[in-house]
């Protein structure tokens, strides 16, 4: 058995050069997922490392974990005023245009492999979603932006189509296992993402209620009090036979349009949990895999990977967004970003573990068509992106709707608000004191100590606020704040 300080040597040495990396990729426009797969193939066993990782279990259940909290964390920072302008085009292309993308993917395989039409489908199926962590971080490393809410298209496409992969890949194989018609995929379609939606909603909103009305001891808590919640609504959703994955996505959703105390710790914490979980997946996947393998179907792999990027999803998009106004050239950009990576690396773990026929096969193209997909579509979002006259300062398309209410205060003067010792507010935290629009609290100055404010902050009599708004503004916090305590006087 191998020690356990060697075990976390090794995990340590390749975390740090896979952060390391992301130097580089920031420098030359090498996409840093790809970057971290390759860190794990030469950690493995035709690698320079020559670790043995075959456990394809393990490699299966680190994918999971990881895509869970990276699809909440994409849920979190996805903001309802942005997504709701592109709800109904992002909807099709997370359900249609994947199923649409399977099919004719699949069917193409059928051709170019020699494989059965629910082999090619698997294979369609696995390949037909695109992975958030992809989509997430070529996005915030090359700081790109695009006109007319395409980001925020591509952002919820991207976070929210794994569902139906998950649940068509799944589907498949049991159709192959059992023998079963296609059509009895359709009510287990419903029955699975209407549980995933309605538990998602069901563990937000007891999540709510939770960050709101306990009062842990500790802020770092509460970032811990999420996690449990994020595992509970997956564990419980696949137990009660729902979509666990659309589950956590409506999960971090619904949070990050809320506001509660200790949000801004948690979008902090959970943006460094998705980048963790995005360099033990790549590499974990990236050990398993052998080299030799992946290169020796290359020729068979081009061929998808070209169908792929060439017809299968341009023509998707295409068909679903037909009844939406969006421009030829915005449609193109959305069928060029149909990034591939980890998720349909997991994917195909399923079959693996499941022993279906060609499974091996279909895990190597797999591969080959992510590192594919990464290294040609993943190094050439920008330059498409102003080939196409798209593309928009990042600063310009990131803004969230509230940032352009907060800069109109502008013109806003600092003043002093000091709070009487009977006051109703004193005790409060300054959260429970719902501040009203256009204030902003920047000191609090108690004796001869100066405070900066968070939302945890208990306030006392005598203390004295400098608060920046504008005069209408700060005369509704005032007349909070001099309310006298009836029971005090």
């Amino acid at each position: 058995m191998i020690p356990i300080e060697h075990i976390l040597l090794g995990s340590a040495i390749l975390i740090f050069f896979s952060v390391l990396s992301s130097k580089i990729t920031d420098r030359f426009a090498i996409p840093s997922l790809l970057l971290f797969l390759i860190i794990g193939m030469l950690a493995g066993k035709e690698g320079f490392g020559g670790v043995a990782f075959t456990n394809h279990w393990a490699a299966s259940s680190i994918g999971i974990t990881a895509l869970i909290f990276i699809i909440f964390t994409g849920g979190l920072n996805t903001h309802w005023k942005t997504i709701n302008p592109i709800l109904g085009p992002g909807l099709i292309l997370s359900t249609f245009g994947l199923l649409f993308t399977a099919v004719i993917l699949g069917f193409f395989s059928v051709i170019i492999l020699n494989v059965s039409p629910l082999e090619g489908f698997l294979l369609g199926s696995v390949l037909s979603s695109t992975d958030a962590a992809a989509v997430f971080n070529i996005f915030r490393s090359r700081h790109i932006g695009f006109k007319g809410g395409l980001r925020e298209l591509l952002e919820f496409e991207s976070g929210s189509n794994d569902p139906m992969a998950v649940f068509l890949t799944v589907g498949i194989i049991g159709l192959m296992k059992n023998n079963a018609p296609l059509k009895s995929l359709i009510p287990v379609f419903f029955m699975e993402m209407g549980a995933g939606f309605l538990l998602g909603l069901l563990f937000a909103r007891a999540t709510i209620i939770l960050v709101k009305k306990i009062r842990l001891p500790y802020e770092g808590l509460y970032p811990t009090l999420i996690l449990a919640m994020v595992a509970l609504a997956y564990s419980v959703t696949n137990i009660l036979h729902g979509n666990g994955f659309l589950a956590v996505y409506i999960l971090g959703i619904v949070l990050g349009s809320h506001d509660f105390l200790h949000k801004k710790v948690l979008l902090h914490f959970y943006e460094g949990i998705a980048w963790l979980m995005q360099i033990v997946m790549f590499l974990a996947l990236g050990l398993l895999v052998l080299p030799s393998g992946v290169f020796s179907h290359i020729l068979p792999g081009l061929e998808i990977a070209a169908v792929l990027m060439f017809v299968a999803r341009p023509l998707s998009v295409f068909i679903c967004l037909l009844g939406f106004n969006m421009s030829i050239p915005k449609k193109v950009m959305v069928s060029w970003v149909g990034l591939r990576g980890a998720a349909p690396i997991v994917l195909a773990t399923f079959p693996l573990l499941a022993g279906v026929p060609h499974a091996g096969v279909i895990f190597n193209i797999v591969f080959f068509v992510v590192l594919t997909s990464i290294l040609i579509q993943g190094t050439s979002v920008s330059l498409v992106a102003n080939w196409l006259n798209v593309s928009v300062p990042v600063e310009a398309d990131r803004r969230h709707p509230l940032e352009f209410e907060k800069t109109e205060a502008i013109d806003a003067m600092l003043t002093d608000l000091m709070i009487p010792y009977n006051s109703e507010v004193v005790g409060k935290t300054i959260y429970d004191l719902s501040v009203p629009d256009g204030n902003l609290i920047v000191l609090i100055a108690r004796g001869d100590k100066y405070l900066v404010p968070s939302g945890a902050t208990a306030l006392q009599g005598g203390d004295v606020m400098l608060v920046l708004a504008k005069d209408a503004d700060y005369a509704k916090l005032r007349n909070i704040v001099i309310k006298l305590n009836a029971a005090a006087t």
